[in-house]
């Protein structure tokens, strides 16, 4: 069995991410994005202690802890959701026939892999709607880590929206994808 995604070294993880593995690929890469951005957060939530009151320091700190290892499982997740529509589609290809029950498969598999990228662009608002905050009311030398911060979730929930709108895109009017449009929306307005 090889190692988690969180486990590797960073080089070695991309590595993984520039190899000929189906996985990891970008939903791994979006959540990694969007798990940085809120140890960002958490940084500039440590940081502003003297700008912040205490309660709100550690409302911000769990909130970022919180989201961070959302994000950061979901790192793994989408390699394994994914690995599962490579799978789906293997088997069908292998079955010169072609049955109904193949592609009843992919769609099934297909999606589950929406399911990883819809909840990470719903902790992308989370992060974002966190470094708008610590960008405005923190502590002045960390606004650009605040700054950075909100824009890798946007990065990471614009990316992680892509995936859902390619996965589902044979079920036009799965609920899902009018979900993903309303957080993009809540994303764009949280800076």
């Amino acid at each position: 069995m090889e190692p988690s995604y969180l486990a590797l070294p960073v080089g070695e993880y991309l590595d993984a991410l520039a190899g000929q593995n189906a996985a990891p690929a970008g939903g791994s890469a979006a959540a990694l994005t969007v798990a940085q951005a809120a140890a960002l957060c958490g940084k500039a939530t440590r940081l502003s202690h003297r700008h912040l009151t205490a309660d709100r320091v550690s409302e911000l700190l769990a909130d970022s802890e919180r989201i961070g290892r959302a994000a950061a499982s979901l790192i793994e997740l989408d390699g394994q959701a994914y690995m599962g529509v490579i799978e789906a589609t293997r088997a069908a290809r292998a079955d010169a026939a072609g049955s109904a029950d193949h592609a009843e498969a992919i769609a099934v598999a297909l999606s589950r892999a929406a399911d990883v990228p819809l909840r990470l662009v719903e902790l992308a608002v989370k992060v974002a709607t966190l470094a708008a905050e610590l960008a405005r009311d923190g502590n002045p030398a960390l606004r650009g880590d605040a700054i950075t911060a909100e824009h890798l979730a946007q990065a990471g929930g614009h990316a992680a929206a892509t995936l859902v709108r390619i996965n589902l895109a044979s079920t036009p009017g799965d609920p899902r994808l009018a979900r993903a449009g309303q957080l993009l929306a809540q994303l764009a307005a949280a800076g």
